[in-house]
């Protein structure tokens, strides 16, 4: 498709688009059929006295369809099953993934207020707001597909949209392990422990599955127990809880108020008397509350966290507490000794792969630091002609040291 045929679609494609909305009073919400019959009827008339192919004519009905009831240039990358994330820097620039590998897209926007139309029609969905006042935002789609939103003028090259695309159904441990993230063995020890209540905690980098993960190891928690999933933007799948309450935090209105924080849902959630909750990532003071909770009978609690190490994680936990409340480093060590029973640490390495690489026991606060027990570590022992690295989990000789949970469910061996 050359440059110019491809500008004289978007030229008829805002051409039918006016059509349309001169045909039919939007203001009585058609629906989407009387939508795409208008758009099919304004198309083929025109094609009376003009020639337009079979397949121009489908691909033009299409895009004046998503342009007014969809995402616009964005709807066929969502509904391409092998598309993983959608960068968007600016109108004219976009980047997709796939396979873990990014490539430039074709497609780009008209123009700017095209791209800024379809962000507020993602935002305004879920009722959040972004603006140059507000130009930051964490939205999500219908599919719950992870958006975040950065506009002009924190955005120098226009407004950028970052997509983390959400499967249709949920990945199990299964598809996990042929992936080699995990091993066998180390999966049905993790379920073991799922199980027995331990409180875990999943750290990584930015895009190295940690979310994926935790809703992996969600899956394991017994049916019959309450849970209460606690996110910034909801996209866990638990489809095995029956008593599940969701809550999504809320960012302030155009007066600055109205804010409900991860911290806030949190404190909430405690009286609802969930037997776990599980926060999608902490990332600033609520970690104080997550352990409080951990420490208090919510036993079986799952979060995860950004870090380069599992020994990070722990720095970090203790910055993050120190942000919101004014306690002794020795008290705060203490606090994530005794809260958190296992750190479990997931890259993404230079193939592409995401692998769990380490897991770590949490066993006690000693000498003024906290004591790792290493139970799981990713050996690396070759790779392949193509680059992908040949290796997996190791467990180590070390015994799981904290085994009063094991005993309280009636497990004896691990």
């Amino acid at each position: 498709m050359g440059i110019m045929v491809e500008g004289y679609k978007v030229e008829l494609i805002e051409v039918f688009r006016s059509m349309v909305k001169e045909s039919i009073d939007l203001n009585l919400l058609p629906n989407d059929e009387e939508i795409e019959a208008a758009i099919e009827e304004a198309v083929f008339n025109w094609s009376r006295e003009n020639y337009l192919s079979l397949q121009d004519k489908e691909e033009i009905i299409r895009r004046v369809f998503n342009s007014m009831r969809r995402l616009d240039i964005l709807q066929p990358l969502l509904e391409d099953q092998t598309i993983t994330e959608i960068m968007i820097n600016g109108p004219k620039s976009l980047f997709v993934e796939r396979a873990g590998r990014l490539e430039e897209s074709e497609a780009t926007f008209e123009s700017s207020k095209k791209l800024e139309d379809v962000i507020q029609s993602i935002v305004s969905k879920i009722n959040r707001i972004v603006n140059e006042a507000s130009p930051i935002v964490d939205a999500r789609l219908q599919d719950g597909s992870r958006v975040n939103v950065v506009l002009p003028p924190i955005a120098l090259n226009g407004p950028i949209v970052t997509i983390r695309k959400f499967p249709d159904k949920a990945i199990t441990m299964e598809e996990l392990i042929g992936m080699e993230t995990i091993s066998e063995e180390a999966a049905a020890f993790l379920k073991t422990l799922v199980e027995a209540k331990y409180n875990i905690l999943i750290c990584g980098g930015t895009g190295s599955g940690k979310t994926t993960f935790l809703n992996v190891l969600s899956n394991f928690i017994p049916s019959d127990e309450r849970v209460v999933t606690i996110e910034d933007a909801a996209e866990l799948q638990l489809n095995s809880i029956k008593n599940l309450v969701r809550l999504e935090t809320r960012n302030a209105n155009i007066e600055g108020k109205g804010e409900i924080n991860i911290r806030a849902l949190i404190k909430a959630s405690l009286r609802m008397r969930p037997d776990r909750i599980i926060v999608g990532e902490v990332r600033g003071p609520e970690a104080f509350d997550m352990l409080q909770a951990m420490n208090t009978g919510h036993e079986g609690s799952l979060t995860t966290g950004h870090a380069n190490s599992t020994r990070d994680i722990l720095s970090r936990l203790e910055t993050m507490v120190l942000s919101g409340a004014v306690i002794p480093l020795e008290a705060i060590r203490r606090q994530i000794a005794s809260a958190i029973d296992i750190i479990i640490y997931i890259a993404r390495l230079r193939d592409k792969s995401r692998r769990i690489v380490d897991i770590s026991e949490v066993i006690d606060y000693v000498g003024g630091d906290i004591a790792l027990n290493q139970l799981y570590y990713h050996s690396e022992l070759d790779e392949t002609e193509d680059k992908r690295i040949i290796g997996g989990l190791i467990r180590t000789e070390n015994q799981l040291v904290r085994i009063n949970k094991l005993q309280l469910a009636g497990i004896k061996e691990i």
